[in-house]
Formats: structure tokens, sequence, C-alpha cells
């Protein structure tokens, strides 16, 4: 019997649905852990019961279904992404894996059983955007997540992650036996958008993924002196705002140096007023590089900078290590064989490393692992204008069903 193609159109359809749904005019609101993202579960929930297949939660968090093969005692493979969002995200941001899964595993619960089981996945705070913690679901999954390192982790209105998982029924201490279901898997695909320029300025509608690049995440304080901003003359001022810019400069420097990639996308100053010399000031700084030695030469740099910095300003420096992973490659025989697939459809000849990060970059840890890119729009993502042309969306839904097909093989 052929294997069943996928309906690209009805995946699309469902994302325009979720996007309906779950977003507003600043974009996608499925922050993990809130109320919007758990609307957006309880429509995947739906869809799955659609299938007649039961959601169910894992202790992370991570929302797993199972579509019985024709060989039950096989290795599964699962498929998925994540469903949340940054704040005013994009429409396809994870979104995209968790809906063409669903509809890899329709097209299979309407034409009869796969070979071998199938999982649907959709990991949990994938994106880290309340508590800078990214990949929470998919590292407990993968036997990496140390819940006394993140525990008192706090977002912006001070509220910590052990809190805003025990109001969503997960209890943070029990996340590490989510990896309880490694044995089960035997591989993990997963569908993404690329959140980058290359396959549109390429002109490729759909590229595999050789692996992604390593991270370095960190929180740097600068303590200097409050004082009053028209009586402190310029060569007395301590002052933390400065420091904290300068360093902020020099991690640009530093990444095109080391031909990497470095942002810092937080500054908090106080008081944080127009009338007061900052006296402290807390940068976030994040740091990526597929290369794990001028990685740690990235991070050597910019702590170095912000020492210099900081003496320059008479400040006290502290630093604090958020979250860090080690560049992560796929397996090799599963991104030979996404690579083939997307040759048949006239996608990138050369698979992707992926500067921005993925659960199946966890996952690959433990289970053999691969993805699949489509492009994004003039390379945006994590905001509203996020998009991808509808016939690349639909000719990459159909290679990862294809992808899936073969896998199950």
């Amino acid at each position: 019997m052929a294997s069943p193609a996928i309906d690209a159109k009805r995946v699309i359809a469902d994302l325009r649905e979720l996007a309906r749904r779950t977003s507003d005019e600043r974009g996608a609101q499925r922050v993990a852990w809130t109320e919007t993202w758990r609307e957006a579960r309880e429509f995947t929930g739906e869809l799955l019961g659609e299938l007649g297949l039961r959601a169910e939660r894992d202790p992370a968090g991570n929302v797993w279904a199972r579509l019985e093969g024709a060989d039950p005692d096989a290795p599964a493979l699962a498929i998925g992404s994540h469903v949340d969002s940054v704040p005013d995200g994009g429409w396809l941001d994870g979104a995209l894996g968790v809906m063409a899964a669903l509809g890899a595993l329709r097209c299979w619960a309407r034409s009869g059983p796969p070979p071998r089981p199938l999982l649907f996945v959709d990991w949990a705070d994938e994106e880290g955007a309340r508590f800078g913690r990214s990949l929470l679901g998919s590292s407990a999954f993968a036997g990496t997540l140390d819940p006394a390192e993140v525990a008192e982790l706090r977002d912006a209105d001070g509220e910590t992650l052990t809190a805003a998982l025990a109001s969503n029924g997960v209890v943070l201490a029990d996340a590490p036996l989510a990896a309880e279901r490694q044995p089960a898997l035997g591989a993990y695909l997963e569908l993404h958008i690329e959140q980058g320029p290359v396959l549109e300025a390429d002109g490729y509608p759909v590229a595999a993924v050789s692996g992604c690049a390593g991270v370095e995440r960190h929180r740097l304080r600068f303590a200097g002196q409050p004082s009053h901003a028209g009586t402190t003359p310029m060569d007395a001022r301590r002052d933390a705002g400065l420091a904290a810019a300068e360093t902020a400069v020099a991690v640009e420097r530093i990444a095109r140096d080391r031909v990497g990639v470095g942002t810092t996308g937080a500054l908090a100053l106080r008081p944080g007023i127009p009338t007061a010399v900052p006296g402290e000031a807390e940068l976030a700084v994040d740091l990526r590089h597929h290369d794990p030695g001028r990685l740690a030469a990235m991070l050597s740099d910019v702590l170095d900078a912000a020492r210099i910095a900081a003496e320059k300003r008479g400040c006290a420096l502290a630093t604090e290590p958020i979250w860090r992973i080690e560049p992560i490659p796929f397996a090799p025989k599963l991104v030979d064989l996404a690579n083939t697939v997307v040759g048949e459809r006239g996608g990138r000849p050369e698979p992707l490393t992926s500067g921005a990060l993925h659960d199946a970059a966890e996952v690959a840890r433990v289970v053999p692992a691969a993805m699949l890119f489509c492009p994004s729009r003039a390379g945006l993502s994590h905001a509203a204008a996020e998009d991808t042309d509808e016939a690349d969306l639909e000719l990459a839904i159909a290679a990862f069903g294809e992808l899936v097909n073969r896998v199950l093989r």
C-alpha cells in the first residue's frame, strides 16, 4: 500500500485558526504557562480528538498523543514542535511543526495504521520567554534539566518558575520524570521556519538541517552609585548604565570578530528615571556559534569587556549564567534522508546549520533527530511580521510528510 500524503492545505488552515484564536494586533500571545497558551493547547486537543486520539501530559508539561502502529512494539517515531510563542510573536514559529505533525497523524489515522507507532509531541516552554530558560520541556525529556538550577528564576512580575508551573499543574521537582519516555522513541522529526534570510535569498523552498548552534546566555549586573542628574559632575559619576552600554557595544564587535552572533536583548536600569544617574544596570547577553571553541572565546571576550567597562566607570560587576547549550549535530543518517527528500523537491542542496534553538537539539542528545526548514519572508521571526509564502509552506509540509513516511518504513 502506498504511503498516505499529508493534506498541506488543511495544515495551513489549522495554523490560521490557531492564529485567530491566540493572536492580537501585535502578534501571537502564546507565552508558555499563560491562559492564551492553554487555549492553544485546547485547540490542538480538539484536533487530536477528531482523530480519536487523547492528549496526555508528562511530568514536565509536554503533551503527547500516540497513534498505534502495525507493529506496536517497534520504536516509535515522534514528530512535533512547540505551540508556545514569544510575546508579540509570529503565527508560524513552533506552531508550524505542531500542525504539520497533526497533519501527518491525520493522514495515517485515516488510511490505516502506520508501520510503527507515531507519536505527536508539543514540547512545553521552548521559547523561555518568561523566565529565560529555553527548551524547558525537551530538556526534561533529555535528562539535562536540573530543577534546582531554575527553581528561583523569576519573570518580569517577580513570579518564580516554580510557582508558574504549579499554577499549570506541573511540579518542577518531578519534571525530570519526563525522561522515562526515552526508551519508547526510535527517532524524532521536526518542521520549522528558518527564522533567517538564507533560504529566501537563495531561492530555495525547503532545506534539511544539520544541527543547532551552541548558546551562552548570561546576566551581567553593574553596581555604581545613583546620584542626581543635575548636580553630579560628569567626571564624578559612577554610571552603571554607561558601563552596560559599553558592554553592549562590545558584544556586537566581538560577535562580528568571532563570526558568531551576539545580542543584548534586555537592559534594566535603576532607579530608572530621567533625573538620576543609574546606580544599577542589568544586561542580558545571548551569544551563539556553531563551533564550541569560538563560542567559548566569545564568552571570554565579552566578560573581559564587561570587566573593563565596569572598572572604567567605577562600578562593581557580577555575572550570572542563565542558560547554555553546546552546539548539537543531528543524526547523520536522518539528515541524509531529509536532504534526499529536499533534493527531490528542488530544495537547498546542502543542509543548513540552525542559529536558532529548537527542541530537536535537546532531543538529539538521546534520540536520533533531524529537522526541515522552510523560508522566512525577509528573514523575520519573533515578530508579528513573520511569514512564509503559502506555496513554500505547502511544499515544505509535503516534504515533511514524505520524510515521516520514509522514516516509518
